[in-house]
């Protein structure tokens, strides 16, 4: 969708908040990519919110918050980042993957889904010239398994989004020294409801103003 503001300010791991007309409480979308004025959102079809999002038609206007939450911060990346996606964490991973391209690192993708069916994006991390892994649990297609049998440790950091028990997993195997993308169901979007809010080693933080993405080091589950 074109967007009406600067999409240069827009940060990977960041969200948009969109209105649906009916419903009280806005949809929260990570961004998939966002340059030269158009924003890029992938979503799956959960519940009347976001399948009332594939009723929308080319041209319409949508009231939509943007530049919303705080992004993952490509300088700490090193020289050979790992990406890693699970499901509807996938999305955010591609803009992330875009900018690390663009700054010259080796970047690594893995990919996570449950079947062969559910897997996407994967040729076009591979256009960006990324290393692409792709698990599936039931081993359709790619390696058999979950993200984390595809780790090598080799990486200089890493970044992350994607289903709770796949976090747990990869910081567990590979450590604190990386950046999670944190989902929880939010009110406002922007800090005002106190809904979002989780127990980090620094006291309370909100997904939506102080993440979603968190330095891995001060979660906890």
């Amino acid at each position: 969708m074109r967007l009406a503001g600067d999409t240069n300010e827009i940060l990977p791991g960041q969200f948009v908040n969109i209105r649906i007309e009916g419903l009280f409480l806005r949809r929260p979308i990570s961004v998939c990519d966002a340059q030269e004025g158009l924003l890029t959102i992938i979503y799956k079809v959960v519940g009347v919110g976001t399948e009332s999002m594939t009723h929308l038609l080319a041209g319409q206007k949508v009231d939509m918050l943007t530049v919303l939450g705080t992004g993952y911060n490509i300088a700490n990346a090193g020289e050979n980042p790992l990406l890693v996606g699970g499901g509807v964490g996938v999305p955010p991973m591609y803009m992330l993957a875009r900018q690390l391209r663009e700054a010259g690192k080796a970047v690594r993708v893995i990919l996570g889904f449950n079947t062969k069916d559910e897997v996407f994006y994967e040729e076009e991390f591979r256009t960006l010239g990324c290393d692409v892994t792709v698990t599936t649990v039931d081993g359709s297609h790619g390696v058999k398994g979950f993200v984390t049998n595809a780790l090598d440790g080799q990486q200089s950091y890493y970044y992350t989004c994607g289903p709770l028990p796949m976090i747990k997993a990869l910081l567990q195997a590979a450590g604190t020294h990386g950046e999670v993308s944190m989902e929880e169901r939010m009110g406002c979007g922007f800090g005002a409801c106190m809904g979002c809010t989780i127990q980090t080693t620094q006291g309370p933080k909100r997904v939506c103003k102080e993440g979603p993405v968190f330095d891995a080091a001060i979660l906890q589950f």
